[in-house]
């Protein structure tokens, strides 16, 4: 634990902070077991979770849906805050420096991308020792860099990659329907993983870094090099 009593890993060997980040689909129903053991087991703070709105401004996504996957899970806070623009970017970053847990919610990818930016909130996570946690849109956001593209069901009409938070150095395609999608996502994403790796996954899935280490959970692609594979479940 640190002074403010977040939870923090320091490798034994090299003294660096070990951070942990997960990288979630979209669960149809709640977590599943092995998923929520590692949560569990990962998120020990359990003072503040804050939620970071992807439609600020109209009030309506109050992360009800993923704050039931935890309570699910029997991981509950003692305090629970939302993020959007009601709230001042002081007030904002305030809350996120105090937070045990930061959760990315899913729904608009750029909406929540404009937000992050101009509430000047990524850095401040990149600071967080806090468990940083993004589920569909929320999980791209938090990658280094994405693709934007209307065949990712994207609003918009010219395919261009957006900066993420960059909490590791590695792009997400979160939540997409990758079985019947696999040439399309290939074609699309060889550009950008000749110069990044990227995490593909479709629902009911997670990447969770903890220091170094990158484990997976469920049907999890990684496209390299314009070159495809699907990787073992490590969770």
């Amino acid at each position: 634990m640190d002074n403010a009593g977040n939870e923090c890993y320091i490798h034994p060997a090299k003294g660096v902070l070990m951070k942990t980040h997960f990288y979630l689909g979209w669960f149809r129903n709640f977590f599943p077991e092995g998923l929520k053991r590692v949560l569990q087991e990962d998120i020990i703070d359990r003072k503040s979770m804050v939620m970071i709105s992807s439609n600020p401004s109209t009030y309506e996504d109050d992360g009800a849906t993923e704050r039931s996957w935890l309570d699910q899970a029997g991981i509950k806070f003692d305090e629970y805050h939302l993020i959007n623009d009601r709230i001042q970017k002081e007030d904002a970053q305030k809350l996120i420096h105090n937070a045990s847990v930061i959760f990315l919610l899913g729904g608009n990818i750029l909406k929540q991308n404009g937000f992050l930016m101009e509430y000047e909130l990524s850095d401040w996570i990149k600071k967080s020792r806090a468990v940083v946690m993004g589920a569909s849109a929320g999980a791209i956001n938090m990658s280094a860099k994405w693709l934007c593209s209307k065949n990712f069901g994207d609003e918009v009409e010219v395919s261009s990659v957006y900066e993420g938070i960059g909490l590791d150095e590695f792009s997400v395609l979160s939540h997409f329907d990758l079985e019947n999608n696999m040439e399309l996502v290939h074609r699309e994403l060889s550009p950008l993983s000749e110069e990044i790796n990227i995490y593909a996954s479709n629902k009911d899935c997670a990447v969770r870094v903890k220091g170094e280490e990158i484990d997976i959970f469920g049907d999890v692609y990684l496209i390299s090099r314009s070159k495809i594979q699907k990787l073992e479940e490590s969770l």
